[in-house]
């Protein structure tokens, strides 16, 4: 089981899994190729290696080539990206997060923006309630 896509990845590493997630599979080459500055091929299949030792990507042989793919899905990685966040910087409530995205960024989010935001919360309280026994005959 691969461990949370947060846990102990490098600037460098977050990079590599980015080019990954975007591209869906390359090798140690694909990955050079985007890389940022002059990235040294053993270097990089260092990173590739032990980016596989953390459970963040896997591999194929193709010939003689080595194959890398994301091992979880970018949503998963999302999700606990941004649950380590929250816990780490929030104090593990999101209503602290959106507070401050609100309070700073959030004001130069647009009208139609807020919308979004403001139907996905409403979207995700019908859901939660959905889900508890016992709430409809209290509503």
């Amino acid at each position: 089981m691969p461990q949370s896509p947060h846990h102990a990845l490098t600037r460098r590493e977050r990079q590599i899994m980015d080019i990954l997630y975007r591209r869906g599979r390359a090798t140690a080459n694909d990955v050079m190729e985007d890389l940022s500055g002059t990235p040294n091929y053993s270097t990089v299949r260092t990173q590739l290696r032990v980016l596989e030792e953390k459970g963040h990507v896997t591999h194929e042989e193709e010939g003689l080539r080595y194959v890398y793919t994301p091992a979880v899905p970018r949503t998963s990685a999302r999700k606990s990206a941004l649950r380590h966040l929250v816990d780490t910087f929030f104090d593990g409530a999101p209503e602290n997060a959106v507070a401050a995205i609100l309070g700073g960024e959030g004001s130069k989010l647009s009208d139609e923006q807020l919308e979004r935001i403001a139907d996905l919360v409403k979207k995700a309280g019908q859901a939660g309630r959905a889900g508890r026994p016992g709430k409809a005959g209290r509503e």
